[in-house]
């Protein structure tokens, strides 16, 4: 396991709380951070693919990360994803974030142009990375089912040989073991974070020198997530292991943001938790019934939430 991480252990990719008029709602939003950090999390990925990040405009964006900070939550925690496809607006919102106190901040590619070459990713990230300048970290955010653009070895030992000291890490959610290990061996004697994208990924990878995860089902199974991190090489971390397989299993079994976010209302006892913005949509009642279920059979039972 890498030692030192500055985010290592277990990050929630939070969801984000959303008012019947879809405009976000901080007050329930910072509540659920707060149970996060009290049940298991050591960091917040805030404003990423599960937290419908593509689906709010910039100043959505800045508003929700200051919103965050003023009720409380604090800024070290959270690693914000502000990676767009405008080069302008990613330097703006990494800015923002380092301003606020984020110590980190989680780049997708420019995801819009497909198929672009390694040499303009380069072009791209070593923009970004002078233009933001200071002293916060960045982090790669490799999600090729959604982006169609993987990070290669290769191409990640030319980034970090090109800016030296500014990328710390990557998430990994290409669901792929190999992949990751692939990341690991090559990257982690240097320092490099690497985080799970996939719950079930996080206990074999930190056998292998990983730091950790950021995961959607997290909003929920962190509590397992703790006890798998903390047992990395122990029977208990191995037990909490198998919790954290089910229940990706589970959440994974509906689509994935309206499933976390219809658990999320049931363990807080507010049906607003399933405003979710189009095109994404909440879940029959049959899909619910069934996430439900399958969820329930894992065993994991959830801390109560405000």
């Amino acid at each position: 396991m890498l030692q030192n991480a500055l985010y290592g252990g277990v990050n929630a990719a939070v969801v984000t709380a959303m008012n019947a008029d879809l405009s976000i709602d901080l007050d329930r939003m910072a509540a659920h951070c707060r149970w996060l950090l009290a049940n298991g999390c050591n960091g917040l990925a805030v404003l990423g693919t599960t937290g419908e990040a593509n689906s709010l405009g910039v100043s959505e964006r800045i508003n929700l990360l200051e919103g965050l900070v003023a009720r409380g939550i604090p800024a070290a925690k959270m690693l914000p994803g502000t990676g767009t496809t405008a080069i302008t607006d990613t330097v703006k919102l990494t800015i923002e974030a380092e301003k606020l106190g984020c110590r980190g901040t989680l780049l997708l590619p420019p995801f819009y142009y497909k198929n672009p070459s390694d040499d303009g990713l380069l072009v791209y990230f070593q923009e970004v990375a002078q233009r933001v300048a200071g002293d916060i970290k960045l982090y790669l955010y490799n999600f090729p089912q959604q982006s169609a653009i993987p990070f290669s070895v290769d191409f990640i030992g030319r980034l970090l040989k090109a800016v030296p000291g500014k990328f710390q890490g990557i998430k990994d959610s290409s669901g792929n073991y190999e992949n990751g290990l692939s990341y690991v061996e090559n990257f982690a004697r240097d320092g490099f974070e690497f985080y799970a994208g996939d719950d079930s990924l996080m206990r074999p990878l930190l056998q292998k020198g990983g730091a950790g995860s950021i995961t959607a089902a997290s909003n929920v199974n962190c509590s397992a997530g703790a006890r798998a991190y903390a047992g990395w090489n122990t029977d208990d971390g191995a037990a909490a292991h198998e919790i954290l397989v089910a229940t990706r299993k589970a959440v994974t079994s509906v689509p994935l943001i309206p499933g976390l976010k219809s658990l999320v209302a049931r363990n807080t006892g507010n049906p607003a938790w399933k405003n979710i913005r189009p095109p994404h949509l909440q879940l029959t009642a049959a899909q619910e019934a069934a996430l439900f279920s399958a969820f329930d059979a894992s065993g994991l039972v959830l801390a109560s939430a405000a």
